[in-house]
């Protein structure tokens, strides 16, 4: 009976060690994070140069643009942007700004879940080619919108007013409605079933059991909408003519001054300044924006 050999190199590959793997991973892993700190400089460096020329002299803003560190550091440009123009202090910018987003975010966000709810439980005539209609909007161009919106409120008087900016959001947006939708849809009808059984109406439902199902969705839609009315620049332009009204996105333009010379460094210290919201509503709500956009409500 003939007994099978094997040769050395056969013997030494059975019994060579494992190949270690934390050595490859640990690569893979620093140059992950290598190419990710990469992008994330790409980035972040537009708002870096910004915040670091926001502390730079005139004479430097144009003459060292490439460096992040200010050679010489002045905080004047932060007290002259903050003077305005025109005897209005950039405080006022800044409250007019605060009003128009908070109204219009929670007009827009409380619209767009009455509407959602609407669409997602409540069965009416013309639901479908209402639903398509409004999806239809989203296709508008909002210059498109703006036309008709514009002679309808300059006919009714309230040009120069905040009302253009805010009546609209009423009826909300056709985003958030969308958004909130998939989300109800995700809750079991079998609890509106039951809230029925209780007693309960429509309205009851949507407030007791529909509305703190749906919390991310809206936390979502506020964070959204309060970033794009923030920024929104188009609207007040249109809408807005005196100073003492202006947003903080009108009053920034305004500081350039085509005929003359503009201060770059107030606006740069303003501009900056202007992102301070931006940036605190992101650290203070991300948890519930990351919650909001990965989850779909409750599955049935």
């Amino acid at each position: 009976m003939r007994t099978a050999t094997t040769s050395p190199s056969e013997r030494a590959m059975v019994h060579a060690p494992p190949r270690p793997l934390t050595h490859n991973k640990g690569v893979r892993t620093v140059f992950y994070h290598l190419m990710v700190a990469a992008s994330a400089l790409v980035m972040l460096y537009p708002i870096l140069w910004l915040f670091a020329s926001s502390f730079k002299s005139r004479a430097e803003i144009w003459t060292n643009v490439s460096a992040l560190v200010p050679q010489e550091f002045t905080l004047m440009n932060y007290v002259n942007g903050w003077k305005g123009f025109g005897g209005i202090t950039f405080a006022t910018f800044y409250a007019n700004s605060f009003f128009y987003t908070g109204v219009a975010t929670v007009l827009t966000v409380t619209a767009s879940a009455i509407v959602a709810y609407g669409f997602a439980r409540i069965q009416f005539t013309g639901r479908r080619f209402w639903f398509a209609t409004m999806l239809t909007t989203l296709m508008l161009p909002v210059q498109v919108q703006i036309i008709p919106q514009y002679i309808v409120f300059s006919q009714l008087g309230w040009i120069n007013t905040f009302y253009p900016l805010l009546l609209p959001r009423i009826g909300g947006q056709a985003f958030f409605i969308f958004m909130i939708m998939q989300f109800i849809r995700g809750i079991p009808k079998d609890l509106d079933e039951a809230a029925e059984m209780d007693g309960c109406g429509k309205g009851s439902i949507f407030f007791r059991i529909i509305l703190p199902q749906i919390a991310p969705a809206m936390i979502t839609a506020a964070i959204f909408a309060f970033y794009w009315t923030w920024e929104d620049f188009l609207t007040p332009l249109i809408y807005l003519n005196a100073p003492r009204l202006y947003t903080v996105s009108l009053a920034l333009r305004a500081f350039a001054d085509p005929s003359g010379t503009t201060d770059w460094g107030a606006i740069f210290a303003m501009s900056s300044l202007s992102l301070a919201p931006v940036f605190v509503i992101f650290i203070l709500f991300q948890r519930f924006l990351v919650e909001g956009i990965s989850t779909t409500g409750l599955k049935g």
